[in-house]
């Protein structure tokens, strides 16, 4: 690069970074979207607005391996039997979406005069929705994991593999290329078998790569090694005419399987955050907002238009999941927007004479101003949704249409409704049901529910944050209620609901965050378990537990930390007593337990000949065999499978003791 050209990229980037860092600064003061901040970034900024950026291809460019890096991070955080669970909103609800809205675009363009070959051109670009915009959205309100946003993702995944056989059929509808069907099915099933060996290949080299790598302990080439992996992968899959972001989110997913997922992430992430604004600007910029502004009433009828009718559409292929209202309403506004491939395909469909001139540019802006109004669509959604439900409420009986068949399972009394059915929700069940006590459980996902039948499980389908639902589980005559689902806003409501039906229920709850805490327990909840605390929790319990600090030490700071009601990880001081107890006991030493296993080298070896005393420091207390203790036991006692050894001493004496005893320390 000349130097002129160096300090003119360099300016520019400047200018870009400077005006989102700025804008951003007021969406902030505004309670503004992050995502809208930039997409006006990009407006105001662009060639049609200030024009101070005009080298858009460039930042194009830049915005690419954004919406890559996310798609590799979304799929790190996912694994491949959790994409096994999505095969059916993959290929039912990805196809009802697809399938209905290009037949319902085509119809309305082809009523209103445009060519059949036009109007399907136009309904392949209006079917695809943001992969980029709705799984930033999701993954920054850690909605990815619930029912909503599984079902969108499934969608969405259909959706990129639809971008190959709309792209090859673009120049066929043109009347630029021909092809005959065979033809097209050969050129994408050729692709797809092409794809499946790349992925194939990748999931046996990639574990091989990353432990070679890690153990270098270079943490430059870790980096390196994380996006070579995403972009290898990216570049593969779009050579043979899928998009990079379906390759980014399949090399995550690979990485995923490794023990390394959670260091790329880490490594991954600021890269991420980066590009993926770029890209945002970028969709800004391509809006030419002066022809958009001489056709406004157009633009934003357009634009209307498009979301409803989008809305509609996912609404209705996500009911044919079997999937409630509330998980419907909120997967239909989310997925409501144009997409980004929608760009793409527009661009190929520009260069073969499909759309030109001024209906380009109504039809970008209008998908420009889906994309801004869907930050405000995901975050109503909620809100949206409980208003259905409340207006429904009085005309869905009880057992109506989101309950299990009426006397699917006997009227439970002093029970535990189990709300959720992961991992939680199953190892919960499994111990209610070995220490014999009544449980019925709650889950939305159709596919568990039914493998969950077939296993005898008291299960029904429905949702929680309903009257008949909570109703049809016996609440007015359960014991407990335990939510262990991870749509936080369905939480509250149902937290609430729950409380309101039956005041003298207990409810706990399980939250991700500490900050989420208090407003649960102020909804009814009557106890919440927070994972971020309870990992903090056996961090510190297993450190004491290292250093050999008394268990009732440890018992008592783990309940005054849960009796403080986690206030205590929020402060920068502690204040009591108990922590007191733990730092003298760390450094006055303590007393130890070690369990003579079968096969130790140290069984049928007396005391005497141990001298632990002298070899380590640390003294046995007592023998302890079966039910008898021997305190000060006899040099000459001989230790046998089965003996415990009480031991005294500092924290190394113990841990030199302990390494002897295990055969660890010599002869």
């Amino acid at each position: 690069m000349a130097p002129v050209e160096l300090e003119h990229f360099l300016a520019q980037t400047v200018i870009l970074l400077g005006s989102a860092v700025a804008v951003l600064l007021v969406a902030s003061r505004l309670r503004l979207p992050p995502l809208v901040a930039l997409l006006v970034t990009g407006m105001l900024i662009g060639p049609s607005g200030l024009g101070w950026v005009s080298d858009v291809e460039q930042v194009e460019v830049f915005a690419e391996i954004g919406v890559v890096l996310l798609l590799f991070a979304i799929g790190l955080e996912l694994s491949l039997a959790q994409l096994r669970e999505l095969r059916r909103s993959f290929f039912l609800g990805g196809g009802v979406q697809a399938g209905l809205t290009i037949a319902l675009v085509a119809a309305g363009a082809f009523a209103f005069g445009i060519g059949p070959n036009r109007a399907a051109f136009l309904g392949f670009a209006i079917a695809l929705s943001s992969t980029a915009i709705v799984l930033k959205l999701y993954d920054d309100r850690r909605e990815i994991e619930a029912p909503h946003g599984r079902a969108s993702l499934g969608i969405l995944l259909f959706q990129d593999f639809l971008i190959v056989p709309m792209i090859v059929l673009t120049p066929v509808l043109a009347g630029t290329a021909a092809a005959s069907p065979g033809q097209l099915v050969l050129r994408f099933g050729g692709a797809l078998a092409g794809v499946a060996a790349v992925v194939g290949s990748a999931r046996y080299l990639v574990p091989k790569l990353f432990d070679r790598i890690a153990g270098t302990r270079v943490r430059e080439t870790f980096v390196l090694a994380s996006l070579l992996a995403c972009l290898a992968l990216a570049w593969l899959t779009h050579s043979l005419g899928f998009s990079l972001a379906l390759g980014a989110f399949l090399a995550g997913l690979i990485v995923s399987e490794t023990e390394y997922s959670h260091q790329v992430v880490a490594d991954v992430a600021p890269f991420r955050e980066l590009f993926a604004s770029l890209f945002f600007i970028s969709i800004g910029m391509l809006v030419d907002l002066r022809i958009a502004a001489v056709h406004l009433p157009a633009v934003l009828g357009l634009a209307a238009t498009v979301v409803v009718g989008k809305a509609l559409v996912t609404g209705t292929a996500v009911a044919a999941l079997g999937l409630p209202s509330r998980t419907r309403i909120l997967t239909a506004l989310g997925l409501a927007q144009v997409g980004e491939f929608s760009f793409v395909l527009m661009e190929v469909g520009r260069r073969n004479g499909l759309l030109v001139g001024e209906p380009y540019q109504i039809l970008l802006s209008a998908a420009v101003l889906t994309m801004l109004a869907t930050p405000l669509l995901v975050a109503g959604a909620p809100a949206v949704a409980d208003a259905w439900n409340r207006s429904r409420s009085k005309a869905v009986p009880p057992g109506g249409e989101e309950t299990a068949a009426p006397g699917a399972l006997a009227r439970p009394r002093d029970h535990v409704i189990v709300v959720g059915f992961g991992v939680s929700g199953r190892l919960l069940a499994r111990v209610l049901k070995e220490a014999h006590i009544r449980y019925v459980v709650l889950e939305l996902n159709s596919a568990t529910v039914r493998q969950a039948r077939r296993d005898g499980e008291p299960i029904l389908f429905g949702d929680a944050s309903r009257r008949e639902i909570l109703h049809a589980a016996g609440l007015e005559a359960a014991r407990m209620v335990v939510f262990v689902i991870s749509d936080l806003r369905a939480l509250a409501r149902s937290v609430h609901l729950a409380r309101g039906l039956n005041p003298a229920v207990e409810i706990l709850v399980r939250t991700r965050r500490i900050h989420e805490i208090e407003a649960l327990r102020a909804l009814g909840a009557d106890d919440v378990v927070a994972e971020e605390f309870e990992t903090a929790i056996e961090i510190f319990t297993r450190v004491l537990e290292r250093y050999h600090v008394p268990r009732n030490v440890v018992r008592a700071q783990t309940r005054l930390l849960r009796g403080e009601g986690y206030r205590m990880l929020r402060s920068r001081t502690f204040d009591s007593g108990v922590s007191e107890a733990v730092l003298d006991a760390l450094e006055a030493g303590t007393t130890d337990i070690f369990r003579i296993e079968p096969g130790s080298p140290v069984a049928g070896r007396s005391l005497r000949e141990l001298d632990l005393r002298r070899r380590t420091g640390a003294t046995v207390l007592a023998v302890v065999r079966g039910e008898r203790s021997t305190p000060n036991p006899a040099a000459d006692t001989a230790l046998e499978t089965g003996d415990d050894l009480v031991l005294v001493g500092s924290h190394q004496e113990i841990d030199q003791a302990f390494d002897l005893l295990a055969g660890r320390g010599g002869d």
